[in-house]
């Protein structure tokens, strides 16, 4: 019996090389989510070790081969008949296992779609680079290394192309739990909501666009200040998000959490998109990427007109560009990006309850109607990108000019009874940095690990940045004119091993290092200020099992005040000795979580996330002080859904709730002041072949306490907008969009302070300030492509 056996195995072993050699194989091509081939990826086969083939004939030992996609994606493995495990994957990518049975005679085909995975640093062509896992065809497979954590996502542009968005900002409302609102004019940088934090026009959420960041540190108007306003959003293809600080590659601002908003550099197809609405609405954008030399040359061109239903109309006028070449593939590539904005505008800043309830203002109303502001963005980046078969590179560089003249008033007659409370806030500056990521997959104790590495450096200098008494946006009085030098590098690596089919960890630590540089106009206000934080992270991912993968995360994070904060000794309005701010706080993030693909064509995520910060730290742009913050800690829930039972039918809903408190004891109160706890979206989206489409959305913006009691609160906010269109043709669509259907009388934002309007005592009154939402409104767009 043996040594019949061992000849029949010999015998296999002779009837499999010669199968080899007559052509036996498994081949096939790889792509991307966008449909693009992937050269350089490798894939492997393996066949198995014993059992019997797919025609009942015993297996011998393993055979292994390996290949790398040629130019087209192609990949051919001569296999012996019978089943075998293919395993496709690369850098950036997730995994792909599958399990074909090559015949007797012939080949088998195997062609396969790789995802991105949410955490690379993508070279993005079309505006379809990422999918949903709901929309995969595989979704339980394809789930294996796609994110490190829970909360973790991507906006696809299929999403964002379902919502009515009635300012660019709103793009980063599809992120589950963020709310986007505002209390000043419409050129003014949005007011974000995430996690617990009222992250005010940007701290604690780091935001960045075609490879440049958006936060401006040592801002005139607030730490991290986030002006979305140029952003174009037909030209987005996606948006990668991440909470929480268990990330090595992100630093300062993403305390909360980071988006990384991504251009596509080739549309499919020309467009010209105009819109006209009720309140001077004018819109008017054309873009178009022909193919120039070896890439392609996308242009766009963006002009819009706003008023908005204020009593004094806010005559936004913006005019924005982009002009984007590219060369190469999602592996392999080169983009340089060019973009300019400019922008003018008046403001209605939020109002006093009491002048509403009086009949002395009206709801859309202002105090004082000279308020405004007028800002500018010029950048230019390169982004340029190399594969191998196991390894990428990628470098990003970058320049930004950028300047805002704000005019407000949120006092009205408090501080000056005679001229008013008014004052102007100036920044200039430029901004230059880069960064440098390399990623390699290879081996750690025999187990498949994916190594990063990357260095970061960027450097403002901030030759005029003021605040200024002002009346009628006239100077009265300068308060203070300072220049600031701030320079921040850092250095980070990551270790993700996959120590069985099931069972992933990460480990990163990230360093950064700042200089602040401070010329004050009063110079005990002056200085130079140096820091450091190491931020050590870890991640653990089990499964999947039945489509489901399990999430554990933590780490340290930090952001940065401001660097006036950090040399400051003399308050520049009262003339009082203060203590300068530490230059950088400590955070300390905690996350579990699930995500499941279990239900066909539904992808869900529950995450329990607690964050502590050593202080809430924030330079007061308004006053020209800083107040040192007490030490605070959140704590939260997040569900999201997305459901596609059908390529035209996407239903969607997310519920976040938050809590947060200080952690020290103070008599005024633990609640933190302006701190969302409840944030519900939900919509239904219909997309068939047949003329017809549209969308409805329902956003709950909860209830905030505004004073450390809690004793006052604000009222929620409860909006829907929906979408109906007709496409006239393959080429052409006609969209009506209604914003604020129910017309409710809710508000953007509410604050609580003290505030003197005219004949009112000197001492003022405390009242809750509101800025509402737009009533009821209109916008009809066509848009044509050829």
């Amino acid at each position: 019996m043996t040594g019949k056996g061992g000849l029949a195995v010999a015998l296999w072993c002779v009837l499999g090389l010669s199968a080899q050699a007559s052509g036996h194989a498994v081949v096939g091509t790889v792509r991307d989510d966008a449909g693009g081939v992937l050269p350089g990826i490798p894939v492997e086969a393996r066949s198995a070790a014993s059992g019997t083939d797919g025609a009942g004939a015993p297996n011998a030992l393993p055979t292994v081969v390996t290949a790398v996609t040629d130019a087209q994606g192609h990949f051919r493995l001569q296999m012996p008949g019978g089943r075998v495990e293919v395993v496709v994957g690369g850098v950036s990518f997730a995994t792909v296992r599958r399990t074909v049975v090559v015949p007797p005679t012939g080949d088998a085909r195997l062609d396969v779609v790789l995802r991105y995975v949410l955490s690379a640093d993508v070279t993005v062509t079309g505006r379809r680079t990422f999918t949903n896992l709901a929309d995969a065809e595989r979704p339980a497979e394809d789930l294996v290394g796609i994110a490190q954590s829970a909360s973790q996502g991507a906006i696809t542009a299929r999403q964002l192309e379902a919502r009515p968005l009635m300012r660019s900002g709103e793009v980063l409302e599809t992120v589950p739990g963020v709310v986007i609102s505002q209390h000043s004019g419409e050129g003014k940088a949005n007011q974000y909501y995430l996690r617990g934090f009222n992250l005010d026009h940007g701290t604690d959420f780091a935001t960045t666009v075609a490879g440049m960041p958006v936060n401006m540190p040592s801002h005139a108007h607030g730490q991290g200040y986030s002006d979305l306003n140029f952003l174009i959003p037909e030209l987005v293809s996606g948006v990668q998000f991440q909470k929480g600080p268990y990330f090595a590659d992100q630093g300062d601002f993403a305390t909360a959490g980071s988006a990384t908003i991504t251009y596509a550099s080739v549309l499919d197809r020309p467009l010209v998109h105009v819109t006209g609405g009720g309140q001077g609405f004018r819109r008017a954008l054309a873009a178009a990427s022909p193919r120039v030399g070896r890439g392609h040359l996308l242009a766009a061109l963006d002009v819009e007109h706003n008023d908005g239903p204020w009593v004094h109309p806010d005559d936004f006028r913006k005019l924005n560009g982009v002009v984007r070449y590219s060369i190469g593939d999602g592996v392999n590539g080169f983009t340089a990006t060019a973009m300019a904005y400019h922008a003018r505008w008046n403001a209605t800043d939020q109002i006093p309850t009491r002048a509403i309830a009086s009949g002395t203002l009206d709801r859309f109303g202002a105090v004082d109607a000279t308020d405004g502001g007028e800002a500018h963005r010029v950048s230019a980046s390169v982004e340029w990108q190399r594969s191998s078969a196991n390894a990428t590179t990628k470098l990003v560089a970058f320049g930004i000019g950028s300047g805002l003249n704000l005019f407000s008033n949120f006092t009205y007659f408090l501080e000056d009874p005679i001229r008013g409370d008014q004052f102007e806030q100036e920044d200039r500056r430029v901004v230059a940095g880069g960064r440098v990521s390399h990623r390699r997959i290879a081996s750690l104790f025999g187990y498949d690990t994916q190594y990063t590495v990357g260095l970061q450096w960027r450097h403002d200098d901030i030759p005029r940045i003021g605040l200024s008494h002002t009346q009628g946006r006239q100077r009265v009085a300068l308060v203070r004119q300072d220049a600031v030098a701030e320079t921040s590098a850092a250095a980070y690596g990551q270790i993700e091993t996959a120590w069985r089919p099931w069972l992933r960890s990460i480990a990163g630590l990230r360093a950064d290092g700042y200089r602040f540089g401070v010329q004050a106009g009063d110079p005990v206000n002056g200085g130079t200020t140096r820091a450091s934080v190491a931020s050590p992270k870890a991640g653990l991912i089990v499964g999947p099992f039945a489509g489901t993968e399990f999430y554990l995360n933590a780490g340290l994070g930090f952001h940065s005040n401001d660097a006036r904060g950090t040399t400051i000794t003399r308050d520049p309005a009262t003339g009082l000795s203060v203590d300068p701010v530490t230059p950088l706080v400590h955070a300390t993030g905690r996350e579990v979580g699930i995500r499941t693909v279990r239900v066909p064509h539904l992808q869900s995520s529950l995450t329990l996330w607690a964050l502590s910060l050593g202080s809430e730290l924030v330079f007061v742009g308004d006053a020209g002080t800083t107040e040192v913050g007490r030490p605070s800690h959140r704590s939260g829930i997040e569900f999201a859904n997305y459901y596609a039972p059908t390529r035209w039918l996407i239903v969607d809903g997310d519920v976040a709730w938050s809590r947060a408190r200080f952690t020290d004891a103070d008599p005024a109160g633990a609640v933190v002041p302006g701190s969302v706890r409840t944030v519900v979206s939900a919509g239904l989206t219909v997309d068939p072949p047949a003329h017809l489409f549209g969308s409805v959305r329902w956003r709950y913006f909860g209830p905030r306490p505004l004073v450390e009691d809690a004793a006052v609160q604000s009222a929620a906010t409860s909006l829907i907008n929906m979408q109906v269109g007709r496409k006239l043709s393959r080429k052409a669509r006609l969209a009506v969009d209604l914003f604020n259907v129910r017309n409710a009388a809710d508000s953007d934002i509410d604050y609580f302070y003290t505030s003197r309007l005219p004949g009112e005592p000197l001492d003022g009154i405390d009242d809750i300030h509101v800025h509402p939402s737009l009533p009821r409104t209109v916008r009809v767009s066509l848009q044509v492509g050829w």
